[in-house]
């Protein structure tokens, strides 16, 4: 017990530091290619950051833990937004683009929606086998290219909002990234390996183990990115962690896994884990919407959500 909790430690102090590379590292890349930070933020910080869901996911899905695969991309999609954006905006306001609001949030919005609908359908239907099928898992993954469509319209009209930047350069910058990236996975690697080891030795079960330690654990590198990025005034990066990073749990975190390795036979969530996620999704998009921000009042509502949401998890 001693030693994980030790490695625990261990693991927060190499991810903070990771993020910190990888934000500052990321900006100089978007700098030095005339990109948008949004645009990084969707691709480069949000694929990076989903790295140990993919991770977790595959090797869950391989090993039979399928609670633990469709536990770590819910509990991740609502930390992602009621956590890391809440967390967030308590130290600023977090300014939302316009391109963000009319098409990447109604496309986070869509491809989370289609994910539930698909998941209740094996919940709330007697008829139903209760799992989550290989089709199921294609559909979502062919939604996801829908997406990969659009961010390779973005790179080709290369929407420049970097001009004013104090640039690295590009091979330092590069070298950041790829520091950053590494010490984020080999972070949340050792805090979510530790943690569940602690948590099992509690006495904790799968199903709660998927929801918070595993989500939470994988959610780290977004959590720790995004703060970081709020810190630096990198709203763009922090926005963009969180809706390329929800986006990306969906298709590719349990679509590929579940499109390559077969179906997960048996699920053990309930309504209220799905509802909570497509809520948080909604409120998302209409504080976005309303003013172009996220406000501290807004982070607030959402720090209030995620507590609710947990409390009933952990004590239903």
């Amino acid at each position: 017990m001693l030693l994980n909790i030790i490695l625990l430690i261990i693991g927060f102090v190499v991810l903070i530091k990771g993020a910190d590379f990888f934000v500052d590292g990321a900006s100089g890349v978007a700098a030095n290619f005339k990109v948008s930070k949004i645009l990084i933020g969707l691709t480069i910080v949000a694929f990076g950051t989903s790295a140990p869901e993919f991770a977790v996911s595959v090797k869950s899905l391989i090993s039979n833990n399928g609670d633990i695969v469709l536990g770590n991309v819910i509990g991740s999609n609502i930390l992602n937004i009621l956590l890391i954006l809440g967390f967030s905006s308590l130290f600023h306001s977090l300014t939302v683009k316009n391109n963000t609001v009319k098409k990447e949030l109604p496309i986070t919005l869509l491809i989370t929606t289609l994910f539930a609908v698909l998941l209740s359908d094996k919940l709330f239907d007697p008829n139903t086998t209760n799992s989550f099928t290989r089709s199921d898992g294609i559909v979502l993954l062919l939604f996801f290219l829908v997406f990969v469509y659009y961010l390779i319209s973005m790179m080709r009209n290369k929407i420049e909002d970097t001009s004013e930047d104090k640039q690295l350069p590009l091979q330092k910058s590069i070298i950041f990234t790829i520091i950053g990236i590494l010490g984020i996975i080999l972070g949340s690697n050792v805090v979510v390996d530790s943690a569940t080891v602690i948590a099992k030795l509690l006495g904790v079960t799968e199903r709660m183990i998927g929801l918070t330690i595993i989500a939470l654990g994988t959610s780290l590198p977004e959590l720790v990115t995004s703060v970081t990025a709020t810190k630096k005034g990198e709203y763009d990066i922090a926005i963009g962690n969180v809706v390329g990073s929800n986006i990306f749990n969906i298709g590719i975190v349990i679509g590929l896994p579940v499109a390559l390795f077969g179906g997960i036979a048996k699920i053990a969530f309930s309504g209220i884990d799905l509802l909570v996620m497509i809520v948080a999704s909604i409120l998302l998009f209409m504080f976005s919407f309303n003013d172009y921000k996220i406000t501290k009042k807004e982070g607030i509502v959402f720090l209030i959500m995620f507590i609710a949401y947990y409390t009933y998890v952990i004590i239903g």
